[in-house]
């Protein structure tokens, strides 16, 4: 689709719909779904988005009403990043010879944060349609979750020790990671023009508009409102705070601000872009974006909250989701797969990559390093708000 260029009184005409998040429940700081009404305002549950709509055609397709996509029904299996273009252009797939392998944008269209990780195979609940799309586990891996699917978007930088890479989706564990080219992936093929491109206005009040999806963003984040938005003082804030300060606070003489879901937040994310090649963070530089000291004490771009519960881990509940602009670090000795303190910090999983911290904790406790890459977890991260003009 060819973004709309022009905005009319601050109010677009979207030409690419981001489907709501799939999140119908509201969720406590420490885990468990609980009454809207009781929980913290402001997260995914309380709003409600476009809904997912999609047709079976019968012939193991399914068209996306939402994004005018169609998508093959069943995965291809152990596809390598290099053979991606020539295994698509191979398919004849229910009569089309003119599949392709998707963009990150838009295989992130399917994901449906009304999954849950689980602790096994037996109860993992994927992160996607599964009435309507097949999910396939990655039939070389050694864990459930290893379930990542392929896109056509390479990380402009590199993970790990200068490993090319790609982005790519997790429908097991609901993250995006930059994953090593390397490697063999499940593939998942579309086709139809390319969905997704974003068309950023600068409306001359600290907001900008994007026609592309409709929605209207904070040009600044909320280091920009250091000593309202949250308990440190400069910005940085706990999801409950986030999800407070979005809520509460008034910019452009607008007070509908709301904490964006995951799959809106990631649409703003600019994956031509990568603080080692570019010098910037993965968004357009109409936004302005704090920097930060990395744990080595090295500048790096922060971690930004959304609205959207991840239902991962033993305590399904406490965490939520964010978007990392800056390198989603880890600490990971590549050699020995050792993480936490005492281990080289790495960009493991890529800027533009979407994973999930702890609700709330002892800002004493943090940063520490969790998961089989040794993530980086801050727990305070910045928040950038986002509504819907109308």
């Amino acid at each position: 689709m060819t973004a709309v260029e022009e905005v009319v009184s601050n109010t677009p005409v979207a030409s690419f719909v981001v489907v709501d998040a799939g999140q119908d429940n509201c969720y406590s700081t420490t885990g468990g779904a609980i009454s809207c009404s009781s929980a913290p305002t402001g997260q995914d549950g309380d709003y409600v988005g476009p809904q997912p709509s999609y047709t079976d055609n019968g012939d193991e397709t399914v068209t996306d009403n939402n994004t005018g996509l169609m998508w093959s029904a069943v995965t291809i299996n152990d596809v390598t990043f290099t053979d991606g273009d020539s295994v698509a252009a191979a398919s004849s797939h229910a009569g089309y010879i003119d599949w392709r392998v998707p963009t990150i944008k838009e295989l992130y269209s399917l994901i449906d944060f009304s999954g849950s990780t689980g602790m096994s195979e037996n109860d993992a609940v994927p992160y996607i349609d599964t009435g309507y799309f097949d999910m396939e586990f990655f039939s070389t891996g050694t864990r459930y979750i290893d379930a990542q699917y392929l896109t056509s978007t390479a990380y402009v930088g590199t993970v790990f020790d200068g490993q090319a890479a790609f982005f790519g989706v997790n429908f097991i564990d609901g993250r995006i990671k930059g994953y090593p080219q390397s490697g063999a992936w499940n593939l998942r093929l579309v086709r139809g023009s390319e969905a997704f491109e974003n068309s950023f206005a600068d409306n001359g009040d600290n907001t900008i508009t994007d026609s592309a999806t409709g929605l209207q963003w904070m040009q600044r984040d909320s280091s920009s409102f250091a000593g309202t938005a949250g308990s440190q003082g400069d910005g940085r804030v706990d999801w409950r705070e986030a999800l407070a300060w979005c809520e509460g606070v008034s910019d452009a003489s607008r007070s509908d601000w709301r904490l964006p879901n995951a799959k809106e937040l990631q649409s703003i994310v600019d994956y031509s872009r990568a603080p080692d090649i570019s010098g910037t963070p993965a968004i357009d530089p109409l936004f302005e974006v704090v920097t930060m000291l990395d744990p080595d004490g090295n500048t790096n771009y922060p971690f930004y909250w959304s609205s959207t519960t991840h239902l991962d881990g033993p305590i399904a509940g406490d965490h939520a989701i964010y978007v990392a602009f800056g390198e989603a670090q880890g600490r990971f000795n590549v050699v020995t797969q050792a993480i936490g303190v005492g281990e080289e910090l790495l960009d493991v999983h890529g800027a533009g990559a979407q994973r999930s911290d702890p609700k709330s904790g002892n800002i004493g406790d943090y940063p520490d390093y969790f998961g089989p890459q040794g993530d980086v977890r801050y727990v305070y991260n910045y928040a950038r708000c986002v509504r819907t003009p109308g």
